[in-house]
């Protein structure tokens, strides 16, 4: 995967920059495969003999009833969860039940319906805290190489700048980032998202909490990263109307397991959906 300039200063230089999957790409190459997975939680089955694949450059949506093993199954992708059985690949390497900060360098990036910022820190200081390796963290080597340091800070000072300017947050960069709204969070948390080189961002309900206006953008810009920069997304999501402007494909899960898979005008007509989630509220929509 190459690595890319941040220079979101304007449309016109963002859409100029090519993106790590081309447009002719997109879809033909699974970045994670799902085999049989199992998790219980005393003797309650979670997820049970799921598997799916998500593939690269594309958004899948992810939906299904509370209880579903949506937010369970993610959990396991990104490492919070093992599973009891099955495996997880990341582009056909074995990630089953690494730790979540390795498969962070890997480029598994999972968000979570709560954002997790620091809420003392402000948003700008946030983003520039998650690069790893940076020098400042070695307790010695700021004495021998401060010069190296400071350069590496304003790098990542220009970074951090930048992401907030394309999220269209930049007024809030000395906000402390507990004073931001709920949308504005979810926000920050996507920034988070682009300091790192993911190689798939799990989004766990991304509207939730999040008024009708900031949902709108939040929207305008998963669908950005994703046609510019080829951004590989699975969305879990409750709210269809942005489970239909983003993603294709859609999964279902039911009790744990995959149920279908499809564009949602397929899922409209499969019976075995309809009784097991969507019923009539999705018969209102067609």
């Amino acid at each position: 995967m190459c690595r890319r300039s941040f220079s979101f200063c304007s449309a016109s230089s963002v859409e100029a920059l090519p993106s790590h999957v081309h447009p002719s790409k997109r879809g033909t190459r699974i970045v994670i495969t799902v085999q049989d997975i199992h998790k219980s939680f005393g003797g309650l089955k979670a997820v049970d003999t799921c598997s799916l694949t998500i593939r690269e450059g594309m958004i899948t949506g992810l939906i299904g009833p509370n209880g579903a093993g949506k937010s369970t199954l993610f959990n396991i992708i990104a490492g919070f969860e093992k599973p009891d059985s099955g495996q997880v690949f990341l582009q056909g390497e074995q990630i089953t039940g690494l730790a979540p900060h390795k498969l962070f360098h890997k480029g598994v990036v999972r968000t979570f319906q709560i954002p997790h910022e620091f809420e003392n820190m402000t948003a700008l200081e946030n983003l520039m805290l998650v690069p790893e390796g940076q020098s400042g963290e070695k307790v010695l080597l700021p004495l021998l190489v401060w010069g190296r340091i400071k350069r590496q800070e304003r790098e990542i000072r220009r970074r951090a700048e930048e992401v907030l300017e394309f999220l269209n947050l930049d007024h809030l960069r000395n906000e402390l980032a507990g004073n931001l709204s709920g949308g504005q969070k979810k926000l920050l948390e996507l920034g988070r998202t682009m300091m790192t080189e993911p190689r798939v961002v799990l989004l766990d309900e991304p509207g939730a909490g999040v008024n009708r206006t900031l949902m709108g953008t939040l929207a305008h810009d998963i669908r950005r990263l994703n046609r510019e920069w080829g951004y590989t997304f699975c969305v879990i999501e409750h709210d269809l109307d942005l489970i239909v402007d983003l993603c294709h494909p859609t999964v279902v899960m039911a009790e744990g397991t995959v149920l279908a898979e499809g564009s949602m005008q397929e899922l409209r007509r499969n019976e075995d959906v309809q009784r097991a989630y969507l019923g009539e509220s999705l018969e209102a929509q067609a």
